[in-house]
Order: structure tokens, then C-alpha cells, then sequence
């Protein structure tokens, strides 16, 4: 192992995809500097981690691999044998008004009760005319759905929906984060999905790949592996779990981690951290810089890993749930994706709960599964376990853009790379995250810009 003490190495904070791809691509380059890769776990992997019970498998809810960059794929191709990965073609629900509908909402009105088809339809023609007009100025995301769907959609889902999944009101979110991820379906596509001609493969997850042996954990496990493998050959980093991050030292460029009596240098650092939390661990952080982070603002959510004793009799992947009667507001079944997720014949699921506190009502979730068809009944659950999310999803609210402008502005200042979903306070895929931790190392390599994401 590298005398990690001279030079200063290059450290990345975080094994989950982005920290290990970050070592990953440092271990490739012509002349590997020095590194070290730091996880707070004993298991690598953040929240692509996977959890096992009595032979049925559970992600951290739903981990499905979209991949569109050939480099990604093509570090895919080098961490697997050839048919290791399926490809699955998407398939997605929403469950609205006692009728399963096909995904997007707005693209497939046709099943829904024909007063409110009428409802969605005339209020998404207004809302055409207001936008031609130049009198559409949304402030939120409630007011962009509405300019873009019409009130009627709005109203019976994208608002419902949103409110359980942020556990707040969506006016105080901006629209920024969907720009990417939700389907913009032409005036065509939204007419003839009321009456009736299914339109399929919109949005940018409309197929998905996935190990077959089960388990999306099988990826950072793979990436791990090839990174001690790089580090044996070449001597010149390592990947140190068990040791959270304790305390950062700028002015002498020491960090101090958990386990140990004395703290480490550090030249580069590659943080993939809650951005707040790596804010929080730099002692002699500004109070300007502080009261960036204090602004700040993330969801928490809970979630079951539940298992059936016999397969769904849904086909679906993933079902959205809108309406509030239901205490939960997504539904995911793995044994539909894989099923290696389970014992033969039995079903293994994700169910993401509305409520973020308080006793479980687990009657109420069996019968809502029950009455959308996603189970056969309570009696054929076999165990359902309580899971939770500190750091779910960013908030995108109206302080996002200019705090987390403020606070990588200083940190590059620093030479410090705050990446990966968290790090970067932002709304990503899992190849987003590989990517970013492409581009922190060579940033950390070269001190070139990395390529936004």
C-alpha cells in the first residue's frame, strides 16, 4: 500500500457509485497518483446497496440502470461477462380512480372515469392557449404542470402525487429538477392516449438493465472489485471502510476520520457527501458558507421491503399511486423486473409510504396493495420490513440554485469536488452518478472543469 502520508493523496469520501467510480477511473490513468477512497459502512455501495431475507432480495427501493453514454456501458462490458445484465423494457402504471393506467399520466387519460378525461382535456386545451398567448409565467412546480398539462392533470396527479412524495405542497418547489425526467408528450400523443391509443416508450427510462442474478448491488460490488484489483497492481491507493468522515482542517489540509488517533493529509479531495454534512465536518468553513448550507433543505421517507408468498398478479414494474387514500405513493415489484429477487413463485416489492413518522398502518397498505391488484390479498404477505431514507430526495426550492451556486463556487476554490447525487445537491441516475465520478477524477488528475450533469 501507498505511503498515503507523502505525497498528500488525492482522497474521495463516499463508496457508493460516483466516490468508487471516481477511484475507478484514477486507477486507469497513464501515471495513478495516489488515493484514497474512504466509506463510513463496512459495505460499499451508498444506497445501490441490497438487502437479503430468507432468499428474497430488496434494493433501496427501486435501483433500475438506464444507460445512454457508450463509455458507461462500455464500463459495464468491463466489469460483467457477456449475459450477466438483462435488458428490460419498461413497464410502468399509474393506479387513479379504481383504473391501472398506462404510463405517462398525461399521455394515457383513457380509463379514467370520462368526466374527468373531459376535465383533463379541456383544461390541457386552455392551457395551450394561455401558453401561445405568452401568459404562461410559472413561478412553481404546481403552476409549470398546470401551464403545461392544464389544471385538470394537475389536479389529479402531478400535485396529489408530488405532495405524498416531498411530504410538502409542490408550490414551494420549483420546476427544475423535471426538466430531464418528465415526459413531454406533443398535443397528438395526449389526445390519442384519451381515447384510447396507448402511448408507450415516452420519458428517458423506457427500458432498463438489471443483473440477473438479483440485486443492484452486484454493480458497486463489481466496481470495487476492480478498483482493490488496480490498487494491488499498482500500489497506489486503497479503499478504506468502516471510517466516517469526522472533521475536515483546511488551513493545514488534514481531515480527521472515525477509528483513528491521528488525521491524514489530503492534496484534492473528491467529497460525495450530503452537501450539508460535508459543509458541517470542514471546521473553518465561513459563516457565509454555513448559512449557504443552513439553506439547505432534503425529504426523509420510509419504505417496506415486503415479500408474497406467490408472484403479483400484475405485469407492472413500477406503479405510481396519486390519490391520498392510499398511505403509500409508489409501488415497485422486483420479481416482475428479475425474478431471482425471490423464492420461485414468490414476489418481492418496494413500497414507498406517504407518511414519514408515526405506526406503520400495515393493514391499510396490505388492503390498498390488495385493491389495485398488486397482491392477491393480505394473507399471501409473508414478511414486510421497515426501511428508511435520510437523505431521499434534494429540495428544489427557490433558495437550491443560488446556495448550492455559493457553496461549490468556494469549495472548487478549495480543491474540493463536491459530486454524485448528494454531493452535488441534485436529481440524477445512478449513470449520472458513475459519470460524475468519471469527471471528478479527472479533475482531480488534471484540475480541468468537469463536464456538468
Amino acid at each position: 500500500m501507498t505511503d498515503l502520508a507523502a505525497p498528500a493523496p488525492i482522497t474521495i469520501l463516499g463508496a457508493g457509485l460516483t466516490g468508487l467510480s471516481c477511484a475507478y477511473h484514477l486507477g486507469r490513468a497513464a501515471t495513478p497518483p495516489p488515493w484514497l477512497l474512504v466509506e463510513r459502512e463496512d459495505r460499499v455501495g451508498g444506497h445501490a446497496k441490497s438487502h437479503r431475507h430468507e432468499g428474497y432480495t430488496f434494493d433501496v427501493t427501486g435501483h433500475w440502470l438506464h444507460l445512454r453514454d457508450p463509455e458507461m456501458q462500455a464500463l459495464v462490458d468491463r466489469l460483467f461477462a457477456p449475459g450477466d445484465w438483462a435488458r428490460v423494457e419498461r413497464e410502468t402504471r399509474i393506479w387513479s380512480h379504481h383504473a391501472e393506467l398506462a404510463y405517462p399520466f398525461q399521455a394515457n387519460l383513457h380509463g379514467l372515469p370520462l368526466e374527468v378525461v373531459n376535465e383533463c382535456l379541456v383544461a390541457y386545451v386552455e392551457s395551450q392557449r394561455e401558453e401561445a398567448a405568452g401568459r404562461s409565467q410559472p413561478r412553481n412546480f404546481t403552476e409549470f404542470v398546470t401551464a403545461r398539462f392544464g389544471a385538470g392533470m394537475a389536479r389529479h396527479f402531478f400535485v396529489p402525487y408530488n405532495q405524498k412524495l416531498w411530504g410538502m405542497s409542490p408550490d414551494a418547489l420549483t420546476a427544475d429538477w423535471v426538466s430531464r425526467f418528465l415526459p413531454l408528450p406533443d398535443t397528438a400523443q395526449i389526445l390519442g392516449g384519451a381515447i384510447g391509443l396507448r402511448q408507450e416508450g415516452l420519458g428517458y427510462n423506457a427500458h432498463f438493465m438489471y443483473p440477473k442474478a438479483g440485486g443492484i448491488d452486484a454493480l458497486p460490488e463489481a466496481l470495487a472489485k476492480a478498483v482493490r484489483d488496480q490498487s494491488a497492481k499498482g500500489e497506489h491507493g486503497a479503499l478504506l471502510t468502516g471510517h466516517a468522515l469526522e472533521s475536515i482542517d483546511l488551513g493545514a489540509r488534514r481531515l480527521q476520520l472515525s477509528g483513528e488517533s491521528s488525521s491524514r493529509p489530503f492534496d484534492r479531495l473528491v467529497s460525495t457527501l450530503p452537501l450539508p454534512i460535508l459543509i458541517e465536518r470542514i471546521e473553518d468553513a465561513p459563516s457565509e458558507i454555513r448559512e449557504a448550507a443552513a439553506a439547505l433543505r432534503w425529504v426523509s421517507w420510509r419504505y417496506l421491503d415486503l415479500a408474497t408468498r406467490s408472484q403479483s398478479p400484475r405485469d407492472w414494474h413500477w406503479c405510481y399511486v396519486p390519490e391520498t387514500r392510499y398511505p403509500f405513493f409508489r409501488v415497485g415489484c422486483y420479481t416482475n423486473a428479475m425474478p431471482s429477487m425471490a423464492p420461485e413463485g414468490c414476489g418481492s416489492f418496494y413500497v414507498e409510504l406517504s407518511d414519514r413518522e408515526g405506526a406503520i398502518d400495515m393493514p391499510g397498505v396490505f388492503e390498498g396493495l390488495a385493491e389495485m391488484g398488486a397482491i392477491r390479498g393480505p394473507e399471501d404477505v409473508a414478511f414486510a420490513h421497515e426501511r428508511r431514507i435520510e437523505f431521499a430526495y434534494v429540495v428544489f426550492d427557490d433558495a437550491h440554485a443560488q446556495a448550492t451556486a455559493t457553496l461549490h463556487a468556494w469549495l472548487e476554490s478549495q480543491k474540493i469536488r463536491s459530486c454524485g447525487r448528494y454531493g452535488a445537491w441534485i436529481y440524477n441516475s445512478m449513470e449520472d452518478s458513475m459519470l460524475q465520478g468519471r469527471d471528478a477524477a479527472r479533475w482531480a488528475l488534471t484540475g480541468a472543469p468537469a463536464r456538468a450533469k
